[in-house]
């Protein structure tokens, strides 16, 4: 047994402490996620256990994906972003055209044959990290230069977010957010910070200005200002005073938290699953704070991100590469901000979005892209700790070897 365990340390090289935190998620997953589906599991067919082998599989093969991809140079990683910059922007654009329409939101696309659908943003996040780190070295020497360094690189973000944006308005800020801090860490002034901020709100104020008035233009803007209006207080029903939806399903997250208590009472114990809206998947950390009390499972989560963004900050800080550096740290972030919006949620401090629960929720395509960024992680950090300075072959300041 020694000699297995030793062989497992020996071949999942990088950083141990982010495997133990990607181990500890995927365990929260499978006992969460088996205990939250039966209430779907009842309106398929009463077998919970189909569920909870379809979750162990995907999980399974998410872990294989990782240990895969963390035994690659993180230099090939560079020499891709440009071509999965443009499959992203491909496949957003036919799935604006073509997608399948899931909830009134067409966000899915279907790949021929296999009949499975899958979440093009959820790839197409992963690919503008990807692209905006390789960019950060190119253009780090210029990014002073708003028109030369900086607007090339807004306009892709731009490209992107738009894309998302008709049919996932949360997705889109989230990502157009994290990828403007990757530019503050890599270096932009904080007079083009100003200017990006002013942007932003003149385009939110357009965005809603447009909304109001063609409410044809932005189908879904019905939604995104339900939901931000029913935040902020202003929301009210058709009859002038009913609750709306979104507020409705906070209230039963927050119903769902305050009986977990303090202490955890175990799995199987939470009865939310028969009124909370998706336990499962977007409500999931309420679930988990049921059964596992606001101490183990309300703070203990939160911990895990916030050690997982340290790790990935501290790897960051380690790596000599401006490329690596860029790219652990995005995607460090990416993992870490959809998490906290996710619980942010349940307890009111943000509106509702629907993101998912990093390597947790129940699902197929989010939870593959999640192992799939770690093991980019891992495979900086895994050079990082061997020693490599990320370009072997001396390559210049804005190239990668």
């Amino acid at each position: 047994m020694n000699e297995l365990l030793a062989g497992i340390r020996q071949r999942l090289e990088g950083d141990r402490v982010l495997w133990g935190i990607a181990l500890v998620l995927t365990l929260a997953s499978l006992v969460t996620v088996y205990s939250a589906i039966s209430t779907l599991a009842y309106k398929a067919d009463g077998n919970s256990a189909k569920f909870l082998f379809k979750q162990a599989g995907l999980l399974a093969a998410g872990w294989g994906v990782m240990f895969g991809v963390h035994r690659i140079h993180f230099k090939y990683f560079g020499k891709l972003a440009n071509v999965l910059f443009a499959l992203a922007i491909a496949a957003l654009i036919f799935t604006f055209l073509f997608g399948t329409d899931i909830n009134d939101a067409r966000r899915w696309m279907k790949i021929p044959f296999l009949g499975i659908t899958f979440q093009t943003s959820d790839f197409a996040k992963l690919a503008l990290v990807l692209w905006v780190a390789r960019q950060l070295q190119v253009r780090g020497p210029v990014l002073e230069d708003f028109w030369k360094g900086l607007m090339p690189i807004l306009g892709g973000i731009g490209l992107v977010c738009a894309l998302i944006l008709p049919s996932d308005f949360s997705t889109a800020a989230m990502l157009a957010a994290i990828c403007v801090t990757m530019l503050f860490v890599g270096g932009l002034p904080w007079k083009h910070m100003f200017r990006i901020a002013g942007m932003g709100g003149v385009l939110i104020l357009s965005l809603y200005g447009i909304g109001k008035a063609a409410p044809e233009a932005l189908p879904r803007f019905g939604t995104w200002a339900s939901r931000m209006e029913s935040f902020v207080g202003f929301a009210t029903g058709q009859d002038g005073g009913a609750q709306s939806a979104e507020d409705y399903q906070i209230e039963l997250a927050q119903i769902a938290i305050h009986r977990g208590g303090l202490f955890p009472s175990g799995p199987a114990s939470g009865t939310s699953r028969n009124f909370l809206p998706h336990p499962y998947s977007d409500m999931i950390f309420a679930f988990i704070v049921e059964e596992w009390g606001a101490i183990l499972g309300g703070l203990g989560l939160v911990l895990l991100y916030l050690a997982l963004l340290f790790r990935a900050s501290r790897t960051a800080i380690k790596c000599e590469s401006v490329f690596g550096r860029n790219l652990v740290l995005g995607l460090g972030l990416m993992i870490a901000v959809q998490a906290l919006v996710n619980m942010g949620v349940s307890v009111r401090l943000f509106p509702t979005t629907g993101q998912p629960l990093p390597l947790v929720s129940y699902g197929g395509t989010s939870l593959l892209f999640t192992c799939l960024s770690i093991g980019m992680m891992l495979a900086v950090s895994r050079i990082v700790q061997n020693g490599d300075s990320g370009t072997p072959h001396a390559a210049g300041a804005n190239t990668l070897a």
